[in-house]
């Protein structure tokens, strides 16, 4: 755990993770925050957000509930994109101990909620938040190389944006690979890709070198598993 002490740990969680009959999330979160890690949840559609509160919730009342509007976190800057998150209410909640999980909304200049693409929200608030690190939760479980069937354990930002055009993946995937590519352009420490329902999933990719899904770096090169 050393050097991830105090540091913003992002997951862009999904439904089939909480409604996995042996789903670790939740306990694996609680791992993560008894020994300093700062987690911030972004989930991919707004009631399924109140869903992680309760069942995070049922464990420690550390969860709080937020949408764009809140304390205008996520400003829209035009009908499908983000403006400059602000990360004030974030901080202070971190700050306190509590766990944020975040709605995909925004809140666009006539001042009405609307909806965007919870994996845009997760790489922006991964960015500006300095997060070590972002996992996003798929089905998919990570990216497999269509000539060779094989899982890719790593990509740089740049080859990750060119898989993500590729007419041959689908639409989700290429963009959560997208998403995971402009993270670590912005400065997050390294994106995964993973299913979370694989037992302790979080714990794993955050803190050892093994990958179980797809990982997105500034390194260079590309390796299957």
């Amino acid at each position: 755990m050393h050097g991830f002490e105090s540091h913003t740990f992002l997951v862009r969680v999904d439904a089939v993770t909480l409604a996995a009959p042996r789903a670790t999330f939740v306990d694996d979160l609680e791992f993560l925050i008894a020994r300093g890690v700062r987690p911030i949840v972004v989930a991919s559609q707004p009631e399924l957000a109140r869903e992680y509160v309760r069942a995070i919730n049922r464990h420690g009342n550390v969860a709080v509930g937020l949408c764009g509007s809140d304390a205008a976190l996520l400003p829209a800057a035009s009908s499908d994109s983000l403006g400059a998150v602000q990360t004030r209410i974030l901080t202070t909640l971190l700050d306190a101990g509590y766990v944020p999980v975040i709605e995909p909304t925004a809140l666009n200049l006539a001042g009405e909620a609307i909806d965007v693409n919870a994996d845009d929200v997760a790489a922006a608030i991964a960015a500006a938040t300095e997060a070590r690190r972002a996992i996003f939760f798929s089905e998919a479980g990570g990216v497999v190389d269509p000539a060779s069937a094989q899982l890719i354990s790593e990509l740089t930002p740049a080859e990750a944006l060119v898989l993500a055009d590729r007419d041959d993946f689908e639409a989700a995937l290429r963009q959560t690979v997208r998403a995971a590519a402009h993270g670590v352009r912005g400065g997050v420490g390294a994106a995964q890709i993973v299913d979370g329902r694989v037992a302790h999933a979080a714990i794993v990719e955050f803190l050892t070198a093994c990958h179980l899904g797809t990982q997105v770096t500034g390194g260079v090169f590309v390796a299957t598993a």
